[in-house]
């Protein structure tokens, strides 16, 4: 299986399109729309590639509390990179969003070389981080020694 879509909150529908269409470069490819008395929301998928999509829902009077925040990792109260969505990324569409980026005077929040792979984050309009993510050359599978990792006390040396 792969990812059919992986959807968010947002608070500002056309900033959140500029960001994901005009700036990282992924279309918007559907948009539904449910309205019920005063109650209505948005849903609309921007496709990232390979048929799989990040999408958001805009909404007003479905039950949210009033004080709702979009980001996912500091209103929580965790580190801003911890939540995150990574879309794989060859180095031209890293360098071809860095430059739309800069045009528009954003920086990137990180830009790590993680050994394995060569990263680029943005924050997007909704507090959620995105890595764009380039192998260098990708996870190398090792199921042993990553059960072990994992399984691992913190502090025990191997």
């Amino acid at each position: 299986m792969t990812f059919h879509h992986v959807a968010y909150a947002t608070k500002d529908l056309e900033a959140t399109r500029h960001f994901y269409e005009d700036l990282i470069g992924f279309p918007l490819i559907h948009t539904e729309v449910v309205e019920t008395g005063d109650s209505w929301m948005k849903h609309v998928f921007f496709d990232s590639g390979d048929e799989e999509c990040i999408a958001f829902f805009a909404f007003e009077n479905m039950g949210e509390q009033s004080n709702w925040a979009s980001d996912v990792s500091s209103t929580v109260g965790l580190p801003i990179w911890v939540n995150h969505v990574a879309f794989k990324a060859s180095k031209d569409q890293q360098d071809l969003t860095r430059a739309r980026m800069e045009i528009e005077g954003i920086s990137p929040i990180m830009d790590l070389d993680h050994g394995w792979c060569a990263s680029l984050y943005y924050l997007d309009p909704n507090g959620v981080l995105v890595e764009l993510c380039r192998d260098t050359p990708g996870i190398i599978r090792d199921e042993k020694t990553a059960r072990r990792l994992l399984s691992r006390p913190i502090g025990q040396k191997e």
